[in-house]
């Protein structure tokens, strides 16, 4: 299995690094694509370079549109982008494809394969969800950073957790991250 990981600004950082972390645990080729805010805003949340991801995945600069991600040839099962910015998913939404991560999404949409966006970001503007909206329509899906509090979670990591272990369902990746609903639940 191949997965494009792209990080954006938006916050949430601690989303992308958890599931990067995991992919590669789970044995998935990854290949991550970081914007130049993503990049700061992940050393300024979670104290990581992307250097510190490199044993973990690809790493793909998004100014490379040569890169291997940018062609719908190159096979993959999908995209996902944790956590995405309104910048982003607007560019995407509106075919801007100027840098690898919205060239990336854009491959994936036209080649009909799997694109989950992760946006984190309150509140929202009719012009944010019109683009969502569009996207939707293109066959993205939206998932919203919006962890469920049915698994009583105690720790941060058990809330980061719940939105990774759903983005590993959306690409039908057997995990072991959280009970499932019916499974475990205490009264």
């Amino acid at each position: 299995m191949k997965l494009i990981v792209g990080i954006t600004g938006a916050s949430g950082s601690l989303y992308a690094y958890t599931l990067i972390r995991t992919l590669h645990e789970l044995g998935v080729d990854t290949y991550v694509i970081a914007t130049g805010m993503g990049e700061k805003v992940l050393q300024f949340e979670c104290g990581l370079s992307m250097q510190d991801l490199k044993e973990y995945a690809t790493l793909l600069n998004n100014q490379n549109l040569f890169a291997s991600v940018a062609s719908g040839s190159f096979k993959t099962n999908g995209m996902v982008i944790v956590p995405c910015s309104m910048n982003t998913l607007g560019s995407i939404a509106n075919g801007v494809g100027d840098t690898l991560m919205n060239r990336a999404a854009s491959v994936v949409l036209k080649e009909n394969r799997r694109l989950v966006i992760v946006p984190r970001e309150t509140p929202l503007s009719i012009i944010h969800l019109e683009n969502m909206l569009k996207l939707a329509r293109a066959g993205a899906s939206m998932m919203p950073a919006s962890p469920g509090f049915y698994h009583r979670p105690g720790e941060v990591w058990e809330l980061t957790n719940f939105m990774v272990a759903r983005i590993l369902d959306a690409f039908d990746i057997e995990h072991d991250l959280m009970a499932r609903w019916g499974e475990k639940q205490t009264q």
